[in-house]
């Protein structure tokens, strides 16, 4: 048997599988978002106006919301469950929750955004102008408001608290690994809450345990060695320790956290949108 003649026709046959494989699994998500991006922030725009439309305080909402949540964790943890780090003065660890509550509250709030945004908008499944793919990604990056601000608060405080690091401007990468597994995640369950609406009414359910099996308000060295395997089914646990090493602590995450969120998150994204793209075709007879 001649190796020569055998190799090519294998390289050949890689070759092909994996341009099927770019054309219609890696590709199509990114193609269809950058082909609608400047709509698509626009749109987002106009959708974060309209939430704060007609309120007193308007778009401050958006610096006043993750000061409640961050002013409820301090008193419940700093002043009633009075947990002290020796390496961490108060002012760290309040910054410290900050760190984990800010990812927290922006995917909430696009899972919340997200499941019935199919549902609610309808009308736009005909829309030529709008396609219906990019509902689910307007859901997220309105999500996203109170994160931005919030992002933007947390770099100031670490700027006083001189935690400003070489490190700090990777969290802009995690974060783009956070909006490809959300926007992924969303894809999924929006698609099915078309058929099971039950999905919509789980989701504030969800959340809540999600908040509560998050480590908001703790370290990775506080969790004991026999919980650590069931926190890691929790995505945000994979999200929360990253932003906490690069903010707060000023090192790159663990190669266990930073490996899975970095290979799961870009798999979502084009799975979820393959999922999408085979369930849309029976909205029309579901909505």
């Amino acid at each position: 048997m001649n190796i020569r003649k055998i190799r090519p026709n294998f390289l050949k046959k890689l070759l092909i599988s994996f341009k099927l494989l770019y054309c219609g699994l890696i590709a199509p998500p990114f193609e269809t978002i950058w082909k609608y991006r400047s709509m698509l922030y626009q749109t987002s725009i106009h959708e974060v106006k309209t939430r704060h439309a007609g309120s007193v305080l308007g778009l401050f909402w958006l610096v006043i919301y993750p000061l409640l949540f961050l002013g409820s964790y301090a008193i419940v943890y700093i002043f009633i469950f009075k947990i002290r780090f020796p390496e961490l003065s108060s002012k760290e660890y309040v910054t410290l929750i900050f760190c984990g509550l800010i990812p927290f509250l922006g995917f909430s709030e696009g899972l919340s955004l997200g499941v019935s945004s199919i549902v609610s908008s309808s009308n736009l499944i005909k829309n030529t102008l709008f396609p219906i793919d990019l509902v689910p990604v307007k859901a997220v990056l309105v999500g996203q408001a109170t994160q931005c601000v919030g992002m933007a608060l947390l770099l100031i405080v670490l700027a006083f608290l001189g935690k400003i690091t070489i490190y700090t401007p990777l969290v802009f990468l995690v974060w783009i690994l956070q909006l490809l597994f959300s926007i992924g995640l969303i894809w999924i369950l929006s698609s099915l809450n078309v058929y099971l609406r039950d999905i919509q009414n789980i989701i504030p359910i969800l959340t809540l345990i999600l908040m509560m099996l998050s480590p908001i308000a703790y370290t990775e060295q506080m969790i004991p060695e026999n919980f650590k395997l069931f926190l890691s089914i929790n995505p945000l646990y994979y999200l929360i320790i990253s932003y906490q090493s690069l903010f707060m602590f000023g090192h790159l995450p663990n190669l266990k956290i930073i490996i899975p969120l970095a290979i799961f998150s870009p798999m979502l994204f084009m799975i979820g949108f393959w999922f999408f793209s085979k369930m849309k075709k029976l909205f029309t007879d579901n909505l």
